[in-house]
């Protein structure tokens, strides 16, 4: 079956236009695979945390502002979120549209794609050792409450991860996923004992290669009763710690064979004790995942007092990059043939091979900071006005002068993955950006 497209211009304005090629396209999702389970296709409430289904007679031209496809099996799936509900007018709210055209494109369900080919792989190894054991999520929503986000996995109230500095927020009760644990409380409270969550998740963050603001995580949960451990002559923790370390040290010899591993003890305030584990990979180590003991409160919350548990969350860009020999984050998002071509279902770990190196054009920065100034403000802005043209942003230079007042220079690489920019993008995106960065930071350009 040829790989069905279907793209949708953000700015249309034909409404009757848009409503003839969604209702075609919900055709073609019944037509071309009966009997599949395409999973909930939402048009976003008004209170989009009580999402349900609406006729198109319930939305005005300028609510249904973007369809967001993917393809799974050949075939087009989407959901339909409302940019009025999601970046809006609210003093709260830091999602710029840049942010909000990721929602729902999901690669993580694309079979053919390096994350989902990854997500498939993990799911095999849990198949094959665990049959019939593990319930799996990869459409939950991405849109979630902060009690969810922070409050129900133990993030402290004064914990960094909270600020609008680090997360985007919808509003003040309600932000765009920073992991995947968010949904952990829901789900074991829905009775679930053994599950993986995979999704994509949001974090304001730096840009280099290795960096994105949206990127695909994987949870993966299990629930241990006094039963399971009463018998083994140790005590629950450490029959859960042993328990999990020897299904993740299998993980890791699945997806990359036969590779040296170590045990690091680390920090989370979901689970204690918490260990990262990492593996002596091409000639060096490589962090591939965190996880831990569950702490008990969050159990005894989800009404399981007297169980134990382990949990674990990875990161499947990390990993994808390794395997496949991607050197930059910014590709899994294209859609050039010469990148999604190479990659097929089921073969994991086949060499990405470059199709082009585009020379990079650098321009400075530099400006007089405030106190309320961030790079992760910063970086928004550039994203806002560059998007995936910006491959990096470096502070070169910085000095305080003798009134007090502190100077950063940053050098801005712009570069295009699939052809030669011109000297005049070049000049106009970082027009746009000095005239950007002085209107929404209130520094002093120099």
């Amino acid at each position: 079956m040829k790989e069905a497209s279907l793209v949708l211009d953000e700015a249309a304005s034909d409404f009757r236009e848009l409503k003839f090629r969604v209702e075609k396209f919900e055709k073609l999702k019944r037509s071309s695979c009966p009997g599949t389970d395409w999973g909930p296709s939402i048009l976003q409430s008004s209170d989009h945390r009580r999402p349900h289904a609406l006729s198109w007679e319930d939305f005005e031209v300028n609510e249904i502002s973007f369809l967001i496809p993917f393809i799974r099996d050949d075939v087009l799936i989407g959901d339909a979120y409302a940019l009025a509900e999601i970046v809006k007018d609210d003093p709260t709210n830091n999602v710029p549209d840049s942010i909000f055209s990721k929602l729902g494109l999901q690669l993580h369900r694309r079979d053919q794609h390096p994350l989902g080919i990854l997500k498939n792989a993990i799911y095999d190894y849990f198949d094959t050792n665990y049959p019939n054991k593990f319930d799996k999520f990869d459409g939950l929503s991405p849109i979630v409450s902060v009690k969810a986000n922070f409050d129900d996995v133990l993030v402290p109230a004064d914990h960094v991860s909270r600020s609008y500095n680090d997360t985007y927020y919808v509003d003040s009760q309600t932000v765009l996923r920073c992991h995947t644990s968010a949904h952990q409380a829901q789900l074991l409270s829905g009775g679930h004992t053994h599950f993986l969550v995979t999704g994509d998740v949001y974090r304001r963050d730096s840009i280099d290669s290795t960096h994105y603001p949206v990127f695909h995580q994987m949870e993966g949960v299990r629930v241990f009763t006094p039963t399971d451990w009463e018998d083994s002559g140790t005590n629950a923790t450490s029959y859960v710690a042993e328990d999990l370390k020897k299904c993740l040290e299998g993980l890791a010899h699945h997806l990359f064979g036969d590779v040296e591993m170590r045990w690091i003890d680390a920090y989370f305030p979901f689970t204690n004790p918490s260990f990262e584990l990492e593996i002596y990979f091409q000639e060096k180590w490589l962090e591939v995942l965190g996880c831990g003991v569950m702490e008990q409160e969050i159990l005894k919350r989800s009404g399981r007092t007297n169980d134990i548990a382990w949990a674990f969350g990875l990161g499947l860009e990390r990993l994808a990059m390794v395997l496949f020999d991607i050197p930059d984050i910014r590709l899994f998002w294209t859609n050039d043939q010469r990148f999604t071509s190479q990659f097929s279902k089921g073969q994991l770990g086949v060499k990405f091979k470059q199709f082009s190196k585009y020379p990079p054009c650098y321009k400075d920065v530099s400006f007089w900071i405030s106190n309320a100034f961030t790079e992760n403000n910063l970086c928004e802005i550039i994203r806002g006005v560059a998007g995936d043209l910006v491959e990096e942003v470096t502070l070169i230079d910085n000095f305080t002068n003798k009134k007090g007042m502190t100077s950063h220079c940053y050098r801005i690489a712009y570069r295009s993955m699939e052809r030669s920019l011109t000297d005049d993008e070049i000049n106009d995106l970082q027009w746009r950006v000095r005239e950007q960065i002085e209107a929404k930071l209130k520094v002093v350009m120099r």
